[in-house]
């Protein structure tokens, strides 16, 4: 297979970053699946390539923006960002004991689920249910 265009990546990153910067969310909900479905990435290797992607732009400029308008709780970031060490290298050691279609369907049933609790949530919220 082919290595994917630098205009692909750029896309997925300039994607990924807007969501980054709305909503928080990027790399598992849209970088590990564009790499899959879009640059033709195994799945293992789309979640190392995320993670390596996200480390400086994320901490750098979503983090400083945020931080400027006084919406960073620096306490609870760094609290968190330990126990996300942690838990990232154990879920890491974890996904490479996983065959790519396990991990595949893992990441499905926690995208969906994620998906539903979002939406009764919203449906709650506007008073539909």
């Amino acid at each position: 297979m082919l290595p994917p265009s630098p205009a692909l990546l750029l896309l997925i990153g300039f994607i990924a970053g807007i969501a980054a910067g709305l909503f928080g969310i990027g790399g598992g909900v849209l970088i590990v699946p564009a790499l899959v479905y879009l640059a033709g990435f195994p799945l293992h290797t789309a979640v190392g390539t995320s993670l390596a992607i996200l480390l400086p732009p994320v901490g750098l400029a979503a983090v400083l923006t945020y931080y400027r308008y006084g919406q960073v709780n620096l306490k609870a970031a760094l609290i968190v960002a330990a126990a996300l060490f942690l838990g990232s290298w154990l879920g890491a050691i974890l996904a490479n004991h996983l065959s790519g279609p396990h991990l595949k369907l893992a990441f499905g049933i926690f995208v969906a689920g994620l998906g539903i609790y979002l939406i009764i949530g919203a449906m709650r919220q506007l008073a539909w249910i």
